[in-house]
């Protein structure tokens, strides 16, 4: 039986809150399969409360002048530093990867928080002098206001942080709605932001389903609104967000690919594929799902490599030091994922390795699944054509790199690709050509760096701006462009033509 000191609040003004709905939702270890906590379901109540407090916080926060935001989030990212190994165990705890992919989260979210405080610099407008004779013009970026991120089970710190960093340091305030799945993490974050000196109200926690997201997308008073997770959800987002009339970027799903060309370090690709196929059990929207060797010999070499390095894969507990790939998330993932093999095989796929029957001893309940390839695969299979989200690769063969490129160019995602390769003349056509957001040459996951800014194209993203980096400034302020002339005592009587300033 779960205590009351076991539930986790939401945050909002500054503290803990039990919310006034009262519905909770377990949370469960997934390397055991048990409920560890209980999470608070909130819903246009909370949303409210929420925005009550940003609200009467916005005009403090828009009036702090970037150099004493940049210095809150400095000392927030130390705090991250020191406690890294909480956050991570706490990650691993409810979503079940290994801790040092937890670690390698944590780091990648805190690149944005470094970015985030160069924020005197990133927020500089443009000044030009004599646009027109004694007139001169300067442009400045603003805070939106209220903006919300609605982030995913997959990434609990570093999507977040992906977000809210780049948004406080342009002076909005920001509310999180986290995926109920595994919600600690943001309470933590939430915790040291106010420790770090971030002022009541400015950033706020919301747990909840359907009903908070909703609340989220028609409350008239947030601005903006981030968004990570699967397609539908995305154009859902999307669609309602702009119906009324609010910003937004709401990236969506993948199915990436990696052309493994015949001259390619075939050790290094293996390699590569093993790390981004398998890596945080699959559970990445920039997860290598497609393996494309072209021709049969490459091809055949991949697999005679692939299918002894995925049966010695070792799969255990997040807390195993030894452990490369650790549990699914949720029961219902596990039953999905391996509704995805099921299917791969009734369509004709060659199952050269299969995950579905791993037991671990101690660990018989937990939402175990073994890494799995596929080979033969056709790009009219389902395996082809949706989002796994889990450690199943599926090799599809191409005769010549034309047709490897086609595969990646009519796929309706377009998130994240990669080619192996030693010739620069064929990675040269391919960063130009493919119809991809983020490309690596020999790198298998192309995660831009914070100073960038990450996001895919077609159905992998709804919105014009993509996250952090230069984009995130641009989607988290409003351009203003203010003309000036100084009266000269000089009268030239009213002119009711459109002003040239010639």
């Amino acid at each position: 039986m779960m205590t009351s000191t076991s539930t986790i609040d939401h945050f909002i003004g500054g503290q803990r809150s039990p919310g006034a709905s009262g519905a909770t939702q377990p949370v469960f270890n997934p390397a055991t399969g048990e409920a560890i906590r209980a999470v608070r379901l909130g819903g246009a109540a909370e949303v409210k409360a929420a925005v009550a407090a940003a609200k009467a916080a916005a005009p403090g926060w828009a009036g702090t002048t970037p150099l004493r935001r940049a210095r809150i989030l400095n000392r927030f990212l130390h705090l991250l530093e020191e406690r890294i190994d909480t956050l991570a165990a706490v990650i691993t705890e409810e979503h079940g990867k290994v801790l040092s992919d937890a670690k390698g989260e944590i780091q990648r979210g805190m690149e944005v928080v470094e970015f985030a405080t160069a924020a005197p610099q990133l927020l500089k407008g443009e000044v030009t002098e004599n646009v027109g004779t004694r007139v001169d013009s300067h442009s400045l970026r603003q805070p939106l206001g209220i903006v919300a991120g609605i982030t995913p089970f997959n990434f609990p710190a570093m999507v977040p942080m992906w977000m809210f960093p780049v948004a406080l340091a342009a002076g909005n305030c920001f509310i999180l709605k986290p995926s109920e799945r595994d919600p600690s993490a943001s309470l933590l974050l939430a915790d040291w932001l106010k420790e770090a000196g971030l002022p009541d109200g400015v950033f706020n926690v919301v747990h909840g389903g359907k009903d908070a997201v909703d609340a989220i997308l028609t409350d008239p008073d947030i601005s903006a609104v981030s968004f990570v997770g699967s397609t539908p959800i995305a154009r859902y987002i999307y669609e309602t967000a702009a119906r009324y009339g609010k910003r937004c970027q709401a990236l969506g799903g993948a199915k990436n690919h990696m052309i493994i060309m015949p001259d390619a370090d075939l050790d290094q690709a293996v390699d590569a594929l093993m790390g981004a196929a398998y890596g945080s059990a699959g559970e990445r929207c920039m997860a290598i799902s497609v393996a494309v060797p072209v021709g049969e010999k490459t091809a055949e070499a991949l697999i005679a490599r692939l299918e002894p390095k995925i049966r010695a894969l070792k799969v255990g507990p997040g807390t195993d030091p030894e452990a490369e790939m650790g549990p699914l998330v949720t029961k219902q993932h596990l039953d999905k994922v391996r509704g995805y093999i099921d299917a791969g095989v009734a369509e004709g796929a060659r199952l050269v390795v299969d995950g579905r029957g791993l037991q671990l001893q101690g660990y018989e309940n937990g939402f175990f699944v073994g890494g799995t390839l596929f080979d033969h695969v056709t790009t009219d299979m389902t395996i082809y054509k949706e989002e796994i989200f889990g450690p199943v690769l599926a090799v599809a063969r191409a005769p010549d790199y034309a047709t490897a490129a086609r595969m990646i160019n009519e796929h309706p995602f377009g998130n994240g690709t990669a080619i192996f390769t030693r010739d620069g003349d064929a990675a040269r056509e391919f960063a130009h050509q493919i119809q991809v957001g983020m490309v690596g040459i020999n790198v298998p996951i192309p995660v831009p760096m914070a100073f960038h800014s990450f996001g895919g194209w077609k159905q992998s993203l709804f919105g014009d701006h993509h996250m952090h980096g230069p984009e995130g400034i641009r989607f988290y302020t409003k351009l203003k462009t203010i003309t000036t002339r100084w009266p000269t005592g000089i009268r030239a009587g009213a002119d009711f033509v459109m002003p040239t300033m010639g």
